[in-house]
């Protein structure tokens, strides 16, 4: 099977299981065309929240695959829509050129993803077991939905794990009042010092913005496949990404508590 074609699958949805426990479900673009999105669902028998993962440049890769499917087992919904597929569709391998240049120019690209994320988000609404909220979980190029999610798109909280261009996206936190939780490791390449200390400035401005960073930690670090990844980053995000997740409870939820 080519890279490009490792999303595909019939318009139905339906489709077999995908190197991980959930499947590749169809959803049609706003403006016309669709594209893939890896769907995990756990067996509940009350409605819970979901988790939309901003894919890295790679795409929808083993390792985008493993992170839904971990949180899938903490109870949530996972989805991972295939943010590339108006140029070169499904994964690519880290040392594949094109995942850069399918990239660029970011925020032209970052902009054209917006209408993904926000298809994405009504295709869990036609799933029974969602409760109706959802967070964005961004990741190297997709770390600005986790602040673009919860400020125009519709999602309920924010979580950026080693996010890059993110100073463009700065101003955008002006008037957001959802949890939004920022991570990177002080050696992130793609997060140097004037990033990190912007960052820093805002958190102490803003109660909702929350923001770690770990000493030592390179960019990447959530990417089992990737020379940087480190485990207690990792198991640290995951933590707090659950931890928020927890707290999205349903409004029929939130009046009785």
């Amino acid at each position: 099977m080519g890279q490009s074609d490792q999303l595909r699958e019939d318009p139905t949805g339906i489709d077999g299981v995908l190197n991980g426990g959930g499947k590749v479900s169809k959803i049609f673009a706003k403006a016309g065309g669709a594209f893939d999105c890896y769907l995990v669902v756990p067996e509940t028998d009350k409605p819970v929240a979901a988790v939309v993962l901003a894919s890295a440049i790679h795409g929808v890769d083993a390792d985008m695959i493993a992170i839904a499917d971990e949180l899938a087992t903490h109870g949530f919904i996972a989805a991972v829509p295939d943010l590339f597929w108006r140029s070169v569709a499904g994964p690519l391998p880290r040392n594949d050129p094109r995942a850069a240049e399918r990239a660029q120019p970011r925020l032209e690209q970052i902009k054209a993803g917006e209408d993904d994320m926000i298809g994405t988000l009504r295709h869990l609404g036609t799933i029974p077991q969602f409760n109706g909220r959802a967070a964005v979980m961004g990741f190297c190029y997709g770390g600005p939905y986790a602040i673009l999610g919860p400020k125009r798109l519709g999602y309920a909280a924010g979580i950026c794990c080693h996010g890059s261009q993110m100073l463009d996206y700065l101003h955008e936190l002006a008037g957001v009042g959802e949890q939004v939780c920022l991570m990177w490791g002080d050696e992130d390449d793609r997060a140097p010092a004037e990033v990190l200390q912007a960052y820093r400035d805002v958190a102490v401005r803003m109660d909702n913005v929350d923001l770690h960073i770990f000493p030592g930690v390179r960019h990447g670090y959530m990417m089992r496949t990737s020379p940087s990844f480190d485990r207690p980053a990792y198991d640290f995000s995951m933590r707090r990404a659950c931890d928020i997740l927890r707290r999205l409870k349903s409004q029929s939820e939130a009046r009785n508590i």
